[in-house]
């Protein structure tokens, strides 16, 4: 399919990339070409690109920073859109953070830890874009990131800017009910002072936990499942199973921690998609119990 923007009048500094790899632009490292692939440069350019798409019939998907993404090696028939280059601006007042959606939330927490501020240490290392982690309720270690949002301010599919309080949105485990025909554009977050000894003593805790407990030496998409209900995490349930080490091609389920799986090097979709299915079902045969996908699908994947 062919795409042609002329008509947009779109800013010098949009980057627009052609055929473009999504294998480069996801931290599993897996993927066949995007259509297009376009970073606008700021919130007109972004507007403008939702407002054609829509007009048009143009299928969009938005991607954060692509660490929870499993893409298909057939490519997108589309439009990516995404943010981390461009709409990334975090200002720090004495009220609050405002950030816009694209800006990495490592980045965040880096800084609100740097300059005393409580509440954002167990999100260190945490990956990907301010705007995919609140679709998702991103969070690790009890906190999650809708604990510390004031609002946040959306761009519907006809280029209206729409307020959200964190009233508006109902969040609970990896779930938001933000519009999914919305991109998130930026957001304000609470910030308070603690003492600074207590906090990078928590954030030492929290890094050391998670290089112990996951295989951050790989390229993967993180958890692969949510947490189902109950008394035992998906990486429990997978491990019981027997499915650590099971490899097909260079797909790996993490020894390291079940609910990973790694690409050692040139690992495909199918591959990956094929150990996903094999997690899924071995777990409910044994435990009756229906593991949700965390990693989003890019594309179609035939296996």
């Amino acid at each position: 399919m062919k795409i042609n923007l002329n008509s947009l009048d779109l800013e010098n500094n949009t980057l627009i990339l052609e055929n473009e790899s999504l294998k480069k632009h996801t931290t599993f490292g897996v993927g066949g070409n995007a259509n297009l692939i376009i970073f606008p440069k700021n919130k007109r350019d972004l507007i403008k690109l939702i407002k054609y798409a829509h007009k048009n019939k143009y299928s969009i998907f938005f991607l954060g920073s692509g660490s929870n993404v499993l893409a298909s090696d057939n490519g997108y028939n589309g439009i990516v859109i995404t943010l981390k280059k461009a709409l990334n601006k975090i200002i720090f007042s004495e009220k609050d953070i405002y950030t816009q959606a694209g800006a990495m939330l490592g980045t965040i927490v880096r800084i609100a830890l740097s300059r005393g501020y409580k509440g954002f240490e167990s999100l260190v290392g945490v990956p990907g874009t301010v705007g995919g982690a609140l679709i998702m309720n991103a969070g690790a270690h009890g906190t999650e990131i809708s604990e510390l949002l004031i609002s946040s301010r959306t761009i519907n599919k006809n280029g209206r800017i729409k307020t959200y309080l964190k009233k508006d949105i109902d969040f609970s485990y990896r779930k938001s009910t933000f519009p999914k025909d919305e991109i998130l554009l930026d957001a304000k977050f609470k910030i308070q002072r603690g003492d600074k000894n207590n906090i990078l003593k928590r954030k030492e805790k929290v890094s050391i936990k998670r290089k112990n407990s996951q295989p951050l030496k790989y390229r993967s998409a993180g958890s692969i499942f949510k947490n189902p209900d109950g008394d035992f995490a998906a990486g429990y349930l997978i491990d019981k199973v027997g499915l650590k080490g099971l490899r097909i091609g260079d797909a790996e389920i993490s020894t390291k921690h079940a609910n990973f799986i790694i690409n050692h090097g040139n690992a495909k979709s199918d591959q990956i998609y094929k150990l996903i299915n094999i997690m899924k079902n071995k777990v409910f045969e044994k435990f009756d119990i229906k593991l949700e996908l965390e990693v989003k699908i890019l594309g179609e994947i035939i296996w």
